[in-house]
């Protein structure tokens, strides 16, 4: 397999460990570990203090598997499979499903593993752009252009990254259904679910709806757990997730020991894990109300709905590249430029999960004061 760099992690590489100040980070706060295991039960205490350091079941650990079986509606443990991550469960899944002579169609601005490995494994990628025009909202009319009589998958990610969207039940069900009458497969990133800023925005996950669907989530967003590299893919197709379970011989295997049993023991706390991601990103969003408003001659935003990242644009005649070199070099406060997205415009990647909020931004406040007064 030949595939480019990844941008944005090469970006992160350079600049993600030397900012102190990490205004465009897309997970919520990390948890100490003393912290999570307080809130073990008996059994995950149990099984935290009894771990023995060796290989894990290659599917998962089975009782792991029950409790993210949980977070679905009519989802059982063996439609679960587990990973290193999101984004090994995103590129076993393309590997597997995709080859040359097949066509995906992948929301865009995105991740750039949800259309790069696509095309790596052979596949012809055709973007639906979501519009700032529109709210970054799913236009379906939009889909239905860019369907075509061989096109294998549909890949979503809602709640949105980079811009915070998120479709209204109605599209959400018309899309699923859509995609079930065409026969085209869908991969929906459903890892920050959860972090609806109104939970009755919250849309069933698309494993939910469609057959057809496979919904991929992960410990890292909304569940604050980045550093567990733990993630799943759920669907209902056994077969296809055999495959997937093959070819996972040839990546991770299987995973962490001690990840598992800390991913088990969040999972079974997860209404108190879950309430701690949305009390920050309600407090940072306060404070980002404030501060768009102020600054409207600088920065236009549209309000993510949910999730932990917002998409926002650079009014000033200024590239937005090197507002953010200079602003992370001056200030040590590090927003991620649209480039990396391959984005044509001045936008750049908010973070809103990171506890020092008040500090970044009064920086970045005193950043503009200083090109702009």
């Amino acid at each position: 397999m030949r595939i480019p760099d990844f941008k944005l992690e090469r970006f992160f590489s350079q600049w993600e460990f030397k900012a102190p100040y990490l205004l465009c980070s897309s997970d919520i706060e990390g948890w100490r570990m003393s912290e999570l295991l307080a809130l073990a039960d008996e059994d995950g205490r149990e099984r935290w203090e009894r771990l023995t350091l060796g290989y894990t079941e290659t599917l998962g650990l089975p009782v792991l598997r029950e409790e993210i079986s949980r977070l679905y509606q009519g989802v059982s443990a063996e439609q679960v499979l587990t990973f290193a991550g999101a984004e090994e469960a995103i590129f076993v899944l393309m590997n597997v499903l995709l080859g040359p002579g097949d066509h995906a169609v992948v929301t865009w601005p995105g991740y750039q593993s949800l259309h790069e490995v696509a095309r790596a494994a052979g596949a012809e990628v055709s973007p639906l752009r979501l519009r700032e025009e529109d709210g970054w909202r799913l236009d379906l009319e939009a889909v239905k252009r860019e369907l075509r009589p061989h096109t294998k998958l549909l890949v979503v990610n809602f709640p949105h990254n980079p811009t915070g969207a998120l479709p209204d039940a109605a599209t959400w069900k018309a899309l699923l259904e859509l995609t079930e009458e065409r026969g085209v497969y869908v991969l929906a990133d459903d890892v920050y679910r959860m972090l609806e800023y109104d939970a009755g925005d919250r849309l069933p996950a698309a494993v939910e709806l469609s057959g057809r669907a496979l919904s991929v989530g992960a410990m890292s967003k909304s569940f604050a757990l980045a550093g567990l590299r733990v993630g799943w893919l759920v669907g209902r197709d056994t077969a296809l997730l055999e495959r997937c379970a093959a070819y996972k011989d040839y990546t991770s295997i299987c995973n962490s020991a001690p990840s598992e049993v800390l991913s088990l023991i969040a999972l079974r706390a997860k209404e108190r894990v879950l309430a701690r991601s949305r009390d920050i990103l309600t407090r940072n969003l306060a404070l980002l109300d404030d501060f768009f408003a102020r600054r409207a001659d600088t920065f236009r935003w549209v309000r993510p709905r949910a999730g932990s990242v917002a998409f926002v644009k650079l009014l000033r005649d200024m590239p937005v590249g090197e507002f953010c070199l200079r602003l992370v070099e001056k200030e040590g406060v590090l927003l991620l430029p649209a480039d990396v997205y391959d984005f044509p415009g001045n936008h750049f990647r908010l973070g809103l999960g990171r506890t020092n909020m008040p500090e970044a931004l009064a920086r970045l406040d005193r950043f503009c004061d200083t090109l702009w007064r």
